[in-house]
């Protein structure tokens, strides 16, 4: 688990390398405030006792994601380089078939490095934010906590159908994030028959909504609008920020999104690293 001290550390350099280089990194802080001992997931590197070098490693089932950044004055030193060869050690380890390096669009500087090593790009993921928009509710569409196991067996199904999972996979994931994260696991029921799901995370004025799917065969019928407008105006009327993410080839979730008011304000691209 990563202390209080290493989080402050990582946070001083996000801050940094980001005013120096115009974007925002994604680097998951809801997954590092909740990382779990028996895996090394973080990696740095210190110069005179100051983080000049962190990459973070996001396990996703069998796909892991990897997000780094150096301080500006410490660049062309061979220490992003020396992070990611950890990173990719230990993802290999743990037998994981997908490896993607995630980079901010706008950053030329991770563009140029990743000229240099074997990967090819896969996609662009939009963060969004909500803005105020006239949302309705639906009586026949609901939200509850996610308690049973049919609700359990529900979520897993879930995974499988709309995010690639295997079932061992979305298992394993499944119970990590209830074990260490704080998210709200949330059953969408439609009609009182449950439809999807979706996981809520509320820190630091913000709530992100993360794992929003709804099943298959249930897909096109508005479920999805309106479990998305009633968990907007929930957040909203708490006081937070809403944001989420969805990946841009994903066109239905994108024309979603907007209708219900969310509008891109960055993107991530991702590439797969070819070992």
């Amino acid at each position: 688990m990563l202390t209080k001290e290493q989080l402050l550390e990582i946070k001083a350099l996000l801050e940094i390398c980001e005013k120096d280089g115009g974007f925002q990194l994604k680097l998951n802080f809801d997954m590092l405030e909740n990382r779990t001992e028996n895996r090394k997931e973080d990696f740095f590197h210190y110069e005179n006792g100051m983080l000049v070098g962190f990459l973070g490693s996001y396990g996703f089932g069998n796909k892991v994601e990897l997000c780094g950044m150096v301080h500006p004055d410490y660049r062309r030193k061979g220490i992003f380089s020396s992070l990611l060869e950890m990173g990719l050690a230990e993802a290999k380890k743990h037998n994981a078939t997908t490896i993607l390096l995630n980079a901010p669009s706008g950053s030329e500087s991770a563009k140029e490095f990743l000229n240099t090593i074997p990967c090819t790009y896969s996609f662009s993921e939009y963060q969004m934010k909500w803005q105020k928009t006239e949302l309705s509710e639906d009586s026949k569409v609901s939200l509850r906590p996610s308690v049973s196991e049919a609700d359990w067996e529900a979520e897993i199904q879930l995974e499988v159908l709309c995010f690639g999972f295997s079932e061992k996979e979305a298992r394993e994931f499944n119970q990590t994030i209830r074990v260490n994260s704080g998210e709200e696991n949330l059953i969408i029921e439609a009609d009182g028959k449950t439809a999807g799901k979706m996981r809520v995370s509320e820190s630091d004025g913000e709530a992100w909504i993360y794992g929003f799917a709804v099943f298959p065969e249930l897909q096109g019928k508005g479920i999805g609008r309106k479990a998305l407008s009633k968990v907007v105006l929930q957040e909203d009327k708490k006081g937070f920020s809403i944001f989420l993410e969805v990946e841009a080839k994903n066109a239905n979730a994108l024309r979603l999104y907007e209708t219900c008011g969310f509008r891109s304000y960055h993107s991530q691209d991702y590439y797969d690293y070819i070992s």
